[in-house]
């Protein structure tokens, strides 16, 4: 497959994204590179196309289904795996923010619950620190919830949602 200047474009900058975001550059890349083909491809074709390794094609492709954003696809008249991304962009990133909760925060959340038990058993000394965790906990329990919420809003809901922040902040008396 050979790229366009424009694929070119957003298939570098979608891997330069993907370090900030703490994923792999190939890995990006590769994610990128399903997002804009039009049908499935190979991992021969990946590879061909990114200039990078098969093995780390193989790598990366199994990183992308662990995160539940590619998947196995197969073609008609070819024996050999074909791999796609999600094309709504809204299901993705609301699989993409659900696996960073369950990657992220939910260890946190847990950790945060044995520190404050833990120090709440000693009558530690350090409230201070108490008090801290506590406030992390809550925040963590908060935004979790608020998550909760609007992640299972249907997809038209859920734009409707996002484009009323101004009208709720006026609303709210919190905008001018």
């Amino acid at each position: 497959m050979k790229l366009s200047a424009v694929q070119q474009k957003f298939v570098l900058h979608w891997g330069e994204m993907g370090t900030r975001w703490g994923i792999n550059r190939t890995v990006a890349q590769i994610h990128a590179l399903l997002y804009i083909s039009p049908e499935p491809l190979t991992a021969e074709d990946i590879a061909e196309t990114l200039g990078v390794a098969r093995s780390n094609v193989s790598t990366s492709l199994k990183e992308l289904q662990g995160w539940r954003i590619v998947k196995l696809v197969h073609v008609l008249g070819d024996k050999r795996d074909h791999f796609e991304t999600l094309r709504n962009v809204w299901e993705m990133f609301r699989i993409v923010l659900d696996e960073r909760k369950r990657r992220e925060i939910d260890p946190t959340v847990a950790m945060l619950e044995e520190c404050i038990g833990e120090a709440s058993k000693e009558k530690s000394q350090d409230k201070h620190t108490l008090e801290r965790l506590n406030e992390l906990h809550q925040f963590f329990a908060t935004t979790t919830g608020w998550y909760a919420q609007v992640s299972k809003l249907p997809h038209a809901a859920l734009v409707k949602f996002l484009n009323a922040g101004d009208k709720v902040l006026r609303y709210l008396g919190l905008s001018s």
